[in-house]
């Protein structure tokens, strides 16, 4: 939905390349940010077939709450739990922690196909034109923007834009090369038979499930999510040389079924064979073009970290251009930061599932020997259990090392978490949700949305908001805002995660990630992490629109 601070931004439009999840989710914020996207895609119209990327983040699901499309959250199976077997028996069952206080669930299971229509729907109403059948065969840049060359069924069609996001997926490979970029990387031996069935299975409608060697799929694995409509998702580990079409001949896929859910009635809703890769490009910009989901890596789904990336992806590039071309930063930081950001996260996801996809798959008797040694232990050792690796679940990545973050000595990134949990509130870190009230404000009920309205400062104990804000729309001319703590922490949710000592401000960068923790009280400490968030640079542009509250952005002093 667009967001109401921001007026509409006259001149060329920004041109997404690809009209999947990302491109779509990419479109609705720029519009979100009084942008025109224009949607491209090869394809003469939406091809809605079989389940595809079905897990959907919490983050994520709060991405697209703000791009208006948050049934995606309601429609979609809640589950928060993810069990982990070997052969017959219960290894370990991880819940999914929230450090704050967020009324969207964990993760939700739902179609590709059913996302991309609920998106399709934020996409009409938000009036953002998708051309079909624009296969983009060139991408052609100058110092003032870019044209995309679309091979059409009427002829080629030249379109320019101010920027680009290629969001053209794995087969995008005509894009990347004009843009002289390469995935790089490697791929699995092993195929996985993906198939939907729809059965009546008591007991597992809120849990995803691993398996680990069952009996019927000896020395390989089984994963099982539910979905909506009592649709299940199963993927078995097969040899490189599966034929599924044979597999079907003889009844094969059916006694699959069936070893797992057994005498039960079924249909088969969908079914294929996939082979995982694990590859990052080696470049994520290129002048006025940055890659984003597929398009700009691919990794093996046990962790559901390829949608789920690509939709975080779609929201830095989008604030970012906003910002670039509203004159609300400095354009060659801010896009080269979107290179540094987005890179680290595709190269974390790729270690995190290569990690993975070794455990599930040997490259080599050693590794094999090692991993059943593991799974042997880990049926009576808690400590074995933490080497078990069945897929570390989705989550958002920490800008902890990026030149839009400023450190703080006592706020320390401790790496990565646990399973199961985010880390610590600190610089770089996405912010916990949390209940909060605003005077004069009730269509915001959550921290994170407000935060997506420019920058955001967080003001501690009895500090003044006012010299806050004073301080920051001196260093620059983005959108910012300033709130006592106290004032809107609606149900203590938000102290709780954050525990702000008195006399601190807080941060918030336009994706709601932490940008700097800084005292109240210091002027120039406040400016200079504005400015760090910004690319370094002060905006240039003409005065915007202001982000017209009661407050002013400002809450007066409690009592």
């Amino acid at each position: 939905m667009p967001n109401r601070h921001h007026p509409p931004c006259t001149g060329a439009p920004v041109l997404v390349l690809g009209a999947g999840p990302v491109g779509q989710t990419a479109a609705l914020l720029l519009a979100h940010w009084g942008l025109e996207a224009v949607l491209l895609d090869r394809r003469p119209e939406r091809d809605a077939v079989g389940s595809k990327a079905i897990v959907q983040q919490r983050d994520v699901l709060d991405i697209w709450e703000t791009a208006g499309a948050g049934t995606v959250a309601d429609e979609g199976l809640t589950w928060d739990t993810a069990r982990t077997f070997y052969r017959d028996d219960e290894l370990f069952a991880v819940r999914l922690r929230d450090r704050g206080a967020s009324p969207l669930p964990p993760f939700v299971n739902i179609s590709q196909a059913r996302t991309e229509e609920i998106l399709d729907g934020a996409l009409e109403r938000a009036g953002i034109p998708v051309r079909w059948g624009h296969d983009v065969t060139a991408v052609e840049q100058d110092e003032d923007g870019v044209t995309a060359v679309c091979a059409t069924p009427e002829g080629t069609v030249r379109l320019r834009g101010a920027y680009a996001v290629a969001c053209t997926g794995a087969h995008g490979g005509a894009v990347r090369r004009a843009l002289g970029a390469d995935l790089r990387g490697s791929s699995f031996e092993d195929r996985f038979l993906i198939c939907d069935i729809r059965a009546d299975l008591p007991g597992w409608e809120r849990e995803r499930r691993f398996y680990f060697d069952p009996a019927w799929n000896p020395g390989r694995q089984v994963l099982i999510h539910p979905c909506p409509g009592s649709v299940y998702r199963i993927d078995w580990q097969v040899p490189p040389d599966f034929d599924l079409e044979r597999e079907e001949a003889d009844g094969g896929l059916d006694r699959r079924v069936r070893q797992i859910i057994g005498d039960r009635p079924y249909e088969v809703v969908w079914r294929s064979v996939y082979r995982f890769h694990t590859r990052v490009a080696d470049r994520m910009r290129s002048g006025r073009v940055l890659l984003a989901g597929d398009s700009a890596h691919l990794v093996a789904p046990f962790g559901a970290r390829g949608l789920n990336s690509g939709v975080q992806d779609a929201e830095n590039a989008a604030w970012k251009i906003a910002f670039a071309l509203r004159g609300w930063g400095d354009e060659e930081a801010l896009l080269d930061s979107y290179a540094r950001e987005r890179g680290a996260a595709a190269r974390e996801n790729a270690d995190v599932t290569s990690a993975t996809m070794r455990f599930l798959v040997p490259p080599g008797p050693a590794e094999a020997a090692h991993r059943e040694s593991v799974l042997r232990r880990a049926l009576t050792d808690p400590h074995a259990r933490e080497e078990v690796d069945s897929g570390r679940l989705a989550e958002a990545f920490w800008y902890t090392d990026s030149p839009l973050t400023t450190p703080h000595a006592g706020r320390v990134f401790g790496g990565r978490p646990p399973r199961g949990s985010a880390p610590e509130p600190c610089p770089g870190v996405l912010v916990p949700d949390a209940p909060v009230t605003v005077p004069g404000r009730p269509d915001i009920e959550r921290l994170r949305p407000l935060a997506r309205e420019g920058l955001t400062f967080l003001v501690g104990g009895a500090a003044d908001p006012g010299a806050v804000l004073a301080a920051a729309r001196a260093a620059a001319t983005a959108p910012v805002a300033a709130y006592r703590i106290t004032d809107i922490d609606a149900e203590g949710a938000l102290d709780r995660a954050l525990e702000p000592h008195p006399g601190e401000a807080w941060l918030l960068r336009p994706d709601a990630h932490i940008a700097a923790v800084v005292d109240a009280a210091d002027p120039a400490a406040i400016a200079a992490a504005v400015r760090t968030a910004l690319g370094g640079r002060r905006g240039t542009a003409a005065p915007h629109a202001p982000r017209e509250e009661t407050t002013d952005g400002v809450l007066p002093a409690s009592g």
